[in-house]
């Protein structure tokens, strides 16, 4: 920030910012970000961004560029909003305040938080039961949420038909309701 010194570099700077943070969050499989440490402005960003937040017991979030007479520029006043609510994200904006991990999990910014010392398992743990899942059934769950999230329900829960009839065509939707049936463990091939 202490090299931009007008609004057209601050645009520049910020629409490159919110291009990549919008590429992450259009990946079309599960983005999870793990925080042990501080995520303060465009880290908090960041982690806004993903589907999923993990966080070690010693992580800090918030968004303080209200203390230097600025706000959010890379989709944090828009992200925000969506994962906590309304009067949470203003309280958190209009403040600048840092929250600690638990206080975020207790907002619901995050998803879960682990002690320091066994975080990495814990999150390799997460991230294998997800990639280990069929995904085609992954990529359709995201399009679904993120597809849906700026409709109104009746077209949001019709486009989220459109992509659970899809998945009838695939292969790992016939194994996964056999090996159901089956009582054993799919053995999905699109992983």
């Amino acid at each position: 920030i202490g090299q931009i010194d007008s609004p057209i570099d601050a645009h520049n700077y910020f629409r490159e910012a919110q291009g990549v943070f919008s590429q992450i969050d259009d990946l079309e499989k599960p983005v999870i970000a793990a925080v042990s440490g501080f995520a303060l402005g465009g880290g908090c960003e960041l982690a806004l961004a993903c589907d999923i937040r993990l966080a070690a017991e010693n992580a800090l979030f918030g968004l303080p560029e209200i203390k230097i007479g600025l706000i959010p520029g890379g989709g944090g006043t828009q992200r925000l909003p969506r994962i906590v609510g309304n009067g949470v994200a203003k309280e958190l904006l209009f403040t600048g305040d840092f929250i600690d991990a638990n206080e975020a999990y207790r907002i619901g910014l995050v998803n879960k938080v682990f002690p320091l010392d066994s975080f990495s398992d814990n999150v390799a743990k997460i991230v294998s039961k997800i990639i280990n899942q069929p995904a085609i059934a992954l990529k359709a769950a995201k399009l679904s949420v993120n597809g849906g999230i700026n409709m109104d329900i009746k077209s949001a829960v019709a486009y989220e038909a459109r992509c659970f009839e899809l998945l009838f065509s695939t292969m790992d939707q016939k194994e996964g309701t056999k090996a159901f049936i089956e009582k054993r463990k799919p053995q999905f091939m699109d992983k």
